[in-house]
């Protein structure tokens, strides 16, 4: 199974305006709304209140590997999930089965979504898809289509899709060995993968899994904050076979 790590605790949430600052409380966790932009997309999206939540009467995250210091990391929205979306929002979609993957909140695949194309949303976490289903209806959205989705052992169709997309998946040292494992199942014999990633360590070790399924990187430097000072840290990973 998927154990996502406490070392992407550290990564800073994005600086947007809040929506509605008043907290609610929801199957014992706190929530709020939080504005975002991309584009002619606007809208707000509910998140966890902070990264101090969590909630696990049933023991669903513990069997999945989920800790409770990780348990909140789905429920903030990331600097690289928004740069993802920046980008996403001018890619040609050329009718192509698209998959995000590790999705969280989901603000790409609602960005996808908002330009009618043919999105799935996957994660490993017990309430990814109650937040993504209810973010989707929040902004007027039809429902995106969900995986609930074990990177080692991943299922749904085979070698289905044309591009598959994530943000910031690359910050434990087990993550680009799983990773390769899904998108060997998943990607189509020619696809695109399209990672934002703000500086990880492990980029350069799954870049080098990625080629040895036949895949080229072509890698961009990128600012994942607005006041970021080039030359940037962050980067835009794009591979294609």
């Amino acid at each position: 199974m998927l154990s996502l790590d406490v070392q992407g605790a550290n990564r800073q949430s994005v600086g947007v305006q809040d929506a509605n600052r008043q907290s609610v409380s929801v199957q014992g966790y706190e929530t709020r709304k939080q504005a975002f932009e991309i584009g002619q997309f606007k809208g707000s999206l509910r998140v966890l209140k902070d990264k101090s939540q969590y909630a696990d009467d049933s023991g669903e995250a513990e069997r999945a590997g989920i800790c409770s210091a990780s348990w909140s990391l789905f429920g903030v929205l990331w600097p690289a999930s928004k740069v993802l979306a920046t980008k996403i929002k001018h890619i040609e979609l050329n009718n192509r089965r698209i998959l995000e993957l590790g999705c969280g909140l989901g603000l790409p695949s609602l960005t996808l979504q908002y330009r009618d194309a043919d999105i799935t949303a996957s994660d490993y976490h017990p309430e990814s898809q109650d937040f993504l289903d209810y973010n989707a209806r929040l902004n007027q959205l039809p429902t995106i289509p969900f995986l609930q989705l074990d990177w080692n052992n991943p299922h749904g169709p085979r070698q289905e899709y044309d591009l598959i997309i994530a943000s910031d998946l690359l910050y434990d040292p087990g993550h680009p060995k799983l990773l390769m494992n899904a998108i060997q199942y998943l990607a189509k014999p020619h696809a695109k993968v399209l990672f934002s990633c703000p500086g990880r360590g492990y980029k350069n070790l799954f870049s080098r899994k990625m080629a040895s399924l036949g895949f080229e990187l072509e890698e961009t430097a990128v600012a994942f904050n607005e006041d970021e000072p080039a030359p940037y840290k962050g980067r835009l990973l794009t591979y294609r076979r």
